[in-house]
């Protein structure tokens, strides 16, 4: 077949692409290895919110039901149940995004994409049969893969990453996380809700490295409590896997050794590009992931690349903005924005959301800026659906008061982050967010607090 527009990997980068070209009214046509929606709606974002959800109910019925004026004589999981029903929404949605190929007239190929040059693309089926597809454009977005740890392969049942964490079919008793970035702390607050004893082991002072470092430490704090054990400033100097589990020797700052045992080690530490398979010569920066221009063209004429197989940010929403630039720069002669402004979420409970800079990131600038901060346990609403830990933490410019930060950690964090992204992206200042009335009771009304808090003008603090 020939097309405008081949392109290769169906996630959120390569699916949303396609869909945008064929609205654009190209022919189009979307390679996948595996199933539409790629690793974040099948073995990613989508099946780990719904397991979430999962443990966040459980945690609340198994240790606050009293508080609530519930009682259970016999409160009881299937784990069989729970992991299936994570499946089944991941399912659905992978049938959504299949029905929107078939709604906009996007070529659903199955295989894997063989690229041997350009304006071509070999397909390789399951069952090993080969066919050839042409196209003006290609688009790459292939994604990326769990990173193993060096001497410390993925086996698949002791030694695991996070697609496997997702359907372990019998509950570990006993699990060390070695990584504290969204997926670890995401997993660990999973399984650590069902009663598995749960250690997490981070190189970096703080869990959550890239978040505010206030963030990170109150996370910590709410973790612990939770019975989370969390071992920061430590690396990983020895690892042993056997049939039964792992045993795995850590070293604090000091140099202090302990050893850690258990049934199952998550590695978090990270992804590494998914390069598609092929003789064709793309260009590659120094960590390995596809190299791009402004127009996220590869060094191939008419080979372009978008999402996580260009590098980080690893975000399957920055995925799709990107896609999306790409497309239309193909084919409406628009100059692709990059990312530049994007949030970042965290699942846990509580939830951790930012977008833009942090504290900290501001003073390595040299900016001049104040900070706005409002805890939940001041809003009327937190009280009210009985979860007060957290605050909402804003960066704000001087002297004209743009937002140049937002920091939340609290009950529905990365629903609340959308308005301010929005407020930086259209350079929204103190006294436009000041200006807009916010519905009460409500937790965004928190923000509004923020913003007053720092100018001297919040009513509730």
């Amino acid at each position: 077949m020939n097309y405008d527009l081949i392109v290769v990997g169906g996630g959120p980068a390569g699916y949303v692409g396609a869909i945008k070209a064929a609205q654009l009214g190209k022919k189009v046509a979307c390679v996948e290895k595996e199933r539409a929606g790629g690793t974040c709606l099948n073995w990613g974002c989508i099946p780990t919110k719904s397991l979430l959800r999962n443990a966040e109910l459980y945690h609340l019925m198994a240790h606050r039901a009293a508080e609530f004026g519930f009682e259970f004589d016999n409160l009881r999981y299937d784990w069989s149940k729970i992991i299936r029903r994570s499946r089944d929404v991941s399912d659905k949605n992978a049938a959504g995004i299949e029905f929107l190929f078939k709604k906009n007239k996007v070529d659903y190929i199955r295989g894997e994409a063989i690229l041997e040059k350009a304006g071509a693309v070999k397909v390789r089926a399951a069952d090993g049969k080969e066919e050839v597809h042409h196209a003006a454009k290609i688009l790459v977005s292939t994604g990326v893969v769990s990173r193993p740890m060096p001497g410390f392969p993925f086996n698949g049942k002791t030694v695991i990453g996070s697609r496997e964490a997702m359907v372990l079919a019998e509950q570990p008793k006993s699990m060390v996380i070695i990584g504290a970035g969204a997926i670890g702390i995401e997993f660990a607050y999973f399984y650590n809700a069902f009663g598995t004893k749960v250690t997490v082991v981070e190189m970096q002072p703080n869990i959550l490295p890239v978040e505010d470092t206030e963030v990170s430490q109150t996370l910590e704090k709410s973790l612990t409590k939770q019975g989370i054990k969390v071992l920061t400033g430590t690396k990983t100097t020895k690892t042993e896997a056997h049939a039964g589990g792992v045993r795995i020797t850590v070293a604090d700052a000091k140099g202090a050794e302990q050893v850690l045992e258990a049934d199952v080690c998550l590695v978090a530490i990270g992804v590494q590009p998914l390069l598609p398979a092929g003789g064709l010569k793309l260009e590659l920066t120094d960590r390995g992931y596809l190299k791009t221009n402004d127009r996220y063209e590869t060094n191939v004429p008419g080979v372009y690349a978008a999402g996580d197989i260009i590098g980080p940010p690893w975000l399957a929403h920055v995925a799709s903005f990107e896609a999306i630039q790409a497309v239309e720069g193909m084919f409406t002669g628009h100059k692709p924005k990059k990312v530049s402004v994007f949030p970042g979420c965290t699942y846990c409970h509580p939830q951790v959301a930012s977008v833009g800079l942090t504290e900290r990131a501001a003073k390595e600038k040299g900016l001049k800026f104040k900070v706005g901060k409002f805890p939940f346990m001041a809003s009327g609403k937190a009280r009210a659906v009985g979860e007060v830990d957290g605050f909402v933490k804003l960066i704000l410019g001087e002297p004209h008061g743009e937002i140049l930060g937002a920091h939340i950690i609290g009950p529905e964090a990365t629903e609340m982050i959308a308005e301010l992204g929005l407020a930086i992206t259209m350079e929204a200042t103190h006294e436009e967010i000041e200006a807009t009335i916010h519905a009460h009771p409500t937790l965004s009304e928190a923000v509004h607090e923020a913003v007053g808090q720092a100018y001297g003008a919040a009513i509730h603090i």
